[in-house]
């Protein structure tokens, strides 16, 4: 009886033991990241079968050191960490976009208002030498500052390509770790009661870690083990075995980092929105749906601003007399040739973005069929084919874009073409004296002090094909009162009038007599006038070439009306309304995606309170059980004394 008493204490003693030591683990280290709070379960030993008495108790044992976590929950806590450390990542990053675009100062909107300014100020001054200085000056203000927003967006992109090399990094080695524990604990864990807590508490910990980089999926595999994945189901660790993503340059962009998954030898380049969440999904979240498409609004801005400004200008006069050149630089599209075309392959893509109004606010994949090449808008994956096809070269203009091909090809070659995200880098003033600014307009008009009635001519303007059929000059209408019509328009032009009210009637080469009317504009080869008035008999009106074009300011007050024109989206926003519309679409995106941060935050720490009222440490808690297990203990000895007392009676009974 007193072996057995004795037997029961000491198995008590070491379960008070157990627990003291459980307990200490606890509060040495409740402060560790996902460390579980851990307990003794105990159970008592096999009982002494008494006959007709019944059983009598053995004593105590260690059932299982049991790990408190719950794994629903500790899901909960990583799909909530994914979400908003790709919400920050995001924010960082968009943030910096949108304090740029709505600077007062360092903003587009001053410099875009200055120019203006000073080409307005130009046709007030008669285009003085002064004036031209000063509006020249503004323009090249306005290119520095496309070029300076355009360069910060530059190394916003470069802080991208870091970032997801810096992930890349620690996702690899998280996947290493987290495959080596895979191996440790399959080794440990025999049996569920057997668990190596402590490696659990590891693992689970590096999970979250991951989920911070990147949103990962995590399923039980087999001897205790976890299977990682990633993205669209990529596996990044099945048992012992890790697999590898990698920073690999996008075939298409050679300055653009991608994330490509490890297969053997092959890197497979993962499309976008294939991975979420986390700082690398939020990162490559930013550039493709904010930091691209401002890019390239930003290009399509400056490509507006120049394209329209050169048609313009190419319809004035310089200071010399001479016809106005291309004031600003148009810059071609991007185009990437994608590395992995073959070797054979002499196809060469270039395009040009003719037409501001038609643009569709997308990149472009054209891609070689086999018989012919087939542009497709990215945005919605509508195709054109570019027909005919043939190696000595085709051009064909699909949403503004000029898109020239030539080469042989073969069947999956493909170009990626980007129609303005260089717009705002490449924009550049080609003028380099005020001499060169195109401020009059082409002809003059002039009717003699002969004339008897009270007909007057407008000034006259020109369009873009009077560079191309422009009549010879000059040009003398006359009024012939019997029949009421007009006479000498050039022979092989047509005219179109169109009345004060819209209606417009055409007369075909070679018009010899067409109607006068009063207030209507007559145009051919380019030229519009405008006739009012009632002229007499034989009264004549002249249109010439314009010889002193020094004072003349008329091209360049149709050069500062392009600063209310509506140019982009099918003739309905203006310059200064896109680039408005840019700086409002990146605000609200930076605005929602602040909510949706902060509303992540309180949704991560509900999400962490609750794991934790499972696997936390409560020190108070930890403080009591050192109590009891101090008072098992104390018990447990005192059981064993008493059992060594009577031990001691009964040899002394012997003797």
């Amino acid at each position: 009886m007193a072996g057995n008493l004795l037997s029961i204490g000491k198995s008590g003693l070491f379960a008070a033991q157990a627990g003291l030591s459980t307990t200490g683990h606890n509060i040495t280290n409740a402060n560790v990241p996902g460390y579980s709070r851990q307990g003794v379960v105990q159970s008592t030993t096999t009982a002494l079968d008494m006959g007709s008495v019944g059983f009598m108790g053995t004593g105590t044992q260690i059932a299982q050191i049991k790990r408190y976590s719950d794994e629903f929950l500790n899901t909960q806590v990583r799909t909530a960490q994914a979400s908003v450390s790709g919400l920050e990542s995001y924010y960082s990053q968009i943030s910096q976009i949108d304090n740029l675009l709505a600077d007062q100062t360092a903003g587009l909107s001053p410099a875009l208002q200055g120019f203006f300014k000073g080409v307005q100020d130009m046709a007030a001054n008669r285009a003085s030498i002064p004036s031209r200085q000063a509006m020249l000056s503004g323009a090249g203000t306005l290119a520095a500052r496309f070029q300076s927003l355009d360069a910060r967006l530059g190394e916003i992109r470069e802080g991208v390509n870091t970032t997801i090399e810096a992930s890349v990094n620690v996702i690899n080695s998280y996947a290493q770790q987290i495959a080596q524990l895979n191996e440790q604990i399959g080794n440990f864990a025999t049996t569920e009661q057997r668990a190596p807590n402590d490696l659990l508490d590891k693992r689970d910990q590096l999970v979250l870690e991951l989920n911070k980089q990147v949103k990962a999926t995590v399923t039980p595999g087999d001897n205790n083990s976890l299977t990682v994945s990633i993205g669209s189901g990529q596996p990044l660790v099945v048992g012992q075995q890790a697999f590898q993503l990698a920073a690999t340059k996008s075939p298409t962009d050679l300055t653009r980092l991608e994330v490509g998954y490890v297969v053997g030898n092959k890197v497979s380049v993962l499309p976008d929105g294939a991975l979420s969440g986390g700082e690398l999904g939020g990162a490559l979240d930013f550039r493709v749906t904010t930091l691209d498409p401002a890019q390239s609004a930003l290009g399509k801005v400056a490509l507006g601003m120049a394209i329209e400004f050169n048609k313009q200008h190419k319809l004035g006069l310089d200071a010399n007399g001479q016809p106005g050149a291309d004031f600003f630089a148009e810059s071609p599209a991007f185009v990437g040739k994608n590395i992995n075309n073959a070797t054979v392959s002499t196809t060469q893509v270039a395009a040009q973005v003719t037409d501001p109004s038609l643009l569709k606010d997308s990149d472009y994949k054209v891609e070689f069929d086999g018989t012919n090449y087939n542009v497709i808008r990215l945005s919605d994956n509508t195709s054109t084919a570019i027909t005919p096809y043939n190696a000595a070269g085709t051009t064909q203009v699909i949403d503004g874009v000029e898109f020239t091909v030539s080469g042989l090809a073969q069947a999956g070659d493909n170009f990626l073409v980007r129609p303005t995200i260089n717009g705002a880098a490449n924009f550049k003033v080609l003028a380099n004296d005020v001499s060169q600014i195109a401020a009059a307009a082409p002809i003059a008009t002039s009717a003699p002090l002969t004339n008897t009635g009270t007909g007057k001519i407008s000034e006259g303007k020109v369009d873009s094909s009077f560079l191309g059929s422009a009549p010879a000059m000059p040009v003398t209408l006359s009024y012939d009162g019997a029949t009421g019509q007009m006479t000498g328009f050039p022979a092989g032009l047509a005219v179109r009038v169109t009345d004060t009210n819209g209606a417009v009637t055409n007369y075909p080469a070679p018009a010899a007599n067409v109607p006068f009317t009063n207030g209507a504009t007559y145009s051919f080869g380019g030229v519009s006038v405008t006739m009012t008035g009632a002229p007499g008999n034989g009264d004549t009106f002249q249109i010439a070439a314009n010889s002193g074009g020094s004072g003349d300011t008329r091209n360049i007050g149709l050069l500062g009306d392009l600063q209310t024109k509506n140019i982009f989206n099918n003739g309905s926003a203006t310059l200064q309304s896109s680039y408005a519309q840019l700086v409002s679409t990146v605000g609200n995106k930076t605005r929602e995606v602040q909510v949706n941060a902060k509303a992540g935050d309180a949704l991560l720490a509900q999400a962490q309170g609750a794991a934790s009222d499972v696997s936390g440490v409560n020190l108070d808690e930890e403080a009591t059980n050192l109590i009891k297990y101090q008072q098992a203990y104390q018990a447990a000895g005192k059981v064993m004394q008493i059992a060594g007392t009577i031990f001691d009676t009964l040899l002394s009974i012997g003797r």
